[in-house]
């Protein structure tokens, strides 16, 4: 990918990240990422060993014109028409815009960590930005931008949430929040197709497939916490679960993708348990 103006971070990962956290302009935090990403895997962006901590958590760069509601307060999306079929584009268009950042600020946030912590989350982010184009190409396909739309912003608030605690952060971010997408994404996938709109069911295809490793990444990373800190990781999970997660939790779960993503069946069993 070519040069972005004003991409230039000397060499930082942890400034080439929080550049593009801060970056309000979804196209321009696209391009940041794709840059960095590319940086990165070249070799030309590292983490220093002598960083000092991170800078609190804030909300990261969103479009002025973008209209942040609470949950309930997201209009309902009926797919049969197409301003809901547009609408309902536009949330997951959010989810991938919102996955971008939290995988640049676990990147940021958590520091002294192995560098293939770094590959993981600068990967996951590259991924996401590309997850957002193909996405905002079908909003524009319907008529409508990023931005036309309410949104809400429930993951970036549980990141809010763990900013102390990296394990907190892996076991709640991907293996709670993302993996959601998991479960929820092959019943989306079927009434796309039933109503006609193939080549977004197409996108959410590639998503799901992709978001599998994501939700792996999550897995991976929160074992090592456990593991250097002597935790038993299923006991750890399911408190985590009970302190923070009781309302993120919904059946029916997409056993065959969390089981590729590096759940255990007794893991699933405590999901289950949960979700009541």
């Amino acid at each position: 990918m070519g040069a972005v103006a004003g991409a230039d971070v000397q060499g930082d990962l942890l400034r080439a990240a929080q550049q593009c956290l801060a970056e309000p302009d979804p196209l321009r935090k696209v391009a940041l990422t794709q840059a960095h990403a590319a940086a990165f895997r070249a070799g030309q962006l590292k983490a220093p060993a002598d960083a000092p901590p991170p800078a609190p958590i804030r909300m990261p760069g969103r479009p002025a014109r973008l209209q942040l509601v609470l949950p309930r307060d997201v209009p309902r999306r009926r797919l049969g028409s197409p301003g809901g079929r547009a609408a309902f584009i536009h949330a997951i268009a959010h989810i991938e815009l919102n996955a971008i950042d939290l995988a640049w600020d676990a990147v940021y946030r958590f520091r002294g960590l192995p560098a293939a912590f770094h590959a993981d989350w600068v990967s996951c982010a590259d991924d996401e930005s590309r997850h957002f184009m193909l996405l905002r190409e079908r909003l524009l396909a319907n008529g409508h931008d990023y931005g036309d739309f309410p949104a809400h912003n429930g993951l970036w608030e549980m990141c809010e949430k763990t900013a102390h605690d990296g394990l907190a952060r892996m076991a709640l971010v991907p293996r709670v929040l993302e993996a959601r997408g998991l479960d929820v994404t092959p019943s989306m996938i079927d009434k796309l197709r039933a109503s006609g709109d193939l080549e977004t069911a197409d996108v959410l295809e590639i998503i799901l497939r992709e978001e599998v490793a994501h939700v792996a990444a999550g897995t991976r990373w929160y074992r090592w916490y456990c593991e250097r800190a002597g935790i038993e990781p299923r006991a750890r999970f399911k408190e985590l679960l009970g302190e923070y997660a009781g309302g993120y939790l919904h059946g029916p779960f997409n056993i065959e993708a969390r089981l590729l993503a590096g759940f255990d069946a007794d893991e699933l069993a405590d999901l289950v348990e949960q979700a009541g």
